[in-house]
């Protein structure tokens, strides 16, 4: 039978980030034939990022797509994050308020993207980057790897990100802009002293020419004794509670920190000499980062995109709306679209729609919550940049 009829339809994920893992759990609960394709050669082969802010609808459609016997567990790896949003100077001095938040949740990317991959197993094939595709008389989608080799199937998801190879072919003249400047991502130890940094949401802090942005990743329990506790089959890693920071450089002094990226104890001394003078807290924090989960960040965002005309070929997360982390939206925006394009793909699942149809569906819909939260972030970013 075909995808028409509700029975034999193939889904290939182009990545297997968090957006892409979150729709495979999805669709594998609804019995979609789902296979996801992920550049990297294992799941432990880079870092993975920090400690991302999950809203009321990100952790919403997160728990649509993963199957109920996980929720506790997820539940249990994540942690509290709410309350004001205060901005210090250098010596932890308020200068002003940013309005408080309730009811978010923080989570760790790589033991989040752990948790996504339990249970999906030979499903998800390392080592096969997704370098281009090609849409078939049939109707099928043909992923070609960057080994030669290739898949067939009804439909193929791009959720590569940012430098999406998928969107490059889908859509040449989409827009990804870089802006001036760079970050340096960081994380120490959660202690007594870092803790009271960020005593409600996040902190940011503005010193002369550089901004730091603190937030608080303090697991309710250990993730791997959690997963022994609570789902003995998933393996999570050893990751304890930290405190997240990220340093916002100005133009003239992002170059050459960032091509130092991959000596962090030199880059740690080049921003502890930037922070001479700061609260002792603060150069303590950077003098105690963990030299194994550092990185630069460049900030990205896209430029909005009318709806392209629906192939056998769609996007997710940001391979099509990539945003600066002002907004905290990134993560949340990914996981709306990957419960928005379940639930459409279910529909055909079960014979209650044809194909190019619901995926137009959830592509006009993405395109409109997607690049709403680009804007935000975009509108927020002057409080989080260093003043020129």
């Amino acid at each position: 039978m075909t995808d028409r009829e509700g029975r034999d339809m193939k889904v290939m994920v182009a990545g297997a980030g968090i957006g892409g893992l979150c729709l495979a759990q999805g669709l594998l609960r609804a019995g979609v034939d789902v296979r996801v394709y992920e550049r990297e050669a294992g799941a432990q082969s880079r870092y993975q990022g920090f400690r991302i802010g999950l809203n009321a609808q990100g952790l919403a459609a997160l728990r649509e797509c993963l199957p109920p016997r996980l929720h506790g567990l997820l539940d249990a790896v994540t942690g509290p994050m709410s309350g004001e949003r205060r901005v210090v100077d250098q010596h932890l001095d308020e200068l002003r308020l940013l309005g408080a938040v309730d009811g978010g949740t923080a989570t760790d990317r790589h033991v989040l993207r752990q948790l996504l991959l339990a249970g999906l197993g030979d499903r998800v094939e390392f080592g096969r980057a997704v370098v281009g595709y090609t849409e078939q008389e049939d109707g099928t989608v043909v992923a070609h790897f960057s080994d030669g080799s290739s898949a067939v199937g009804d439909l193929l998801v791009g959720a590569d990100g940012v430098g999406s190879a998928v969107r490059r072919q889908l859509l040449p003249e989409a827009e990804v802009v870089t802006l001036p400047g760079n970050a340096l991502l960081g994380r120490t130890p959660l202690t007594e002293r870092f803790a009271a940094l960020v005593p409600g949401f996040g902190t940011v802090v503005h010193g002369p020419g550089v901004s730091m942005l603190l937030g608080r990743m303090e697991f309710r329990r250990p993730p791997r004794r959690a997963a022994a506790d609570l789902a003995p089959d998933v393996e999570l890693p050893d990751t304890g509670s930290y405190l997240r920071w990220v340093v916002m450089l100005p133009e003239p002094l992002a170059p050459a920190l960032v091509a130092l990226a991959d000596d962090w104890a030199t880059v740690r001394d080049r921003l502890l000499a930037l922070i001479d003078g700061w609260h002792p807290d603060l150069v303590e924090l950077v003098r105690q980062s963990d030299v194994g989960n550092s990185s630069p960040l460049t900030v990205r965002y896209a430029k909005p995109v009318p709806h392209w005309g629906t192939r056998r070929v769609t996007l997710l997360g940001d391979a099509i709306h990539p945003m600066p982390p002002s907004a905290g939206q990134g993560a949340n925006t990914a996981f709306r679209d990957a419960a928005l394009l379940c639930r459409s793909l279910t529909a055909v699942q079960r014979g209650e729609a044809e194909l190019p149809a619901a995926v137009e569906a959830y592509e006009r819909r993405m395109l409109d919550h997607g690049f709403a939260a680009v804007a935000e972030s975009l509108e927020r970013l002057p409080d989080f940049t260093p003043a020129r």
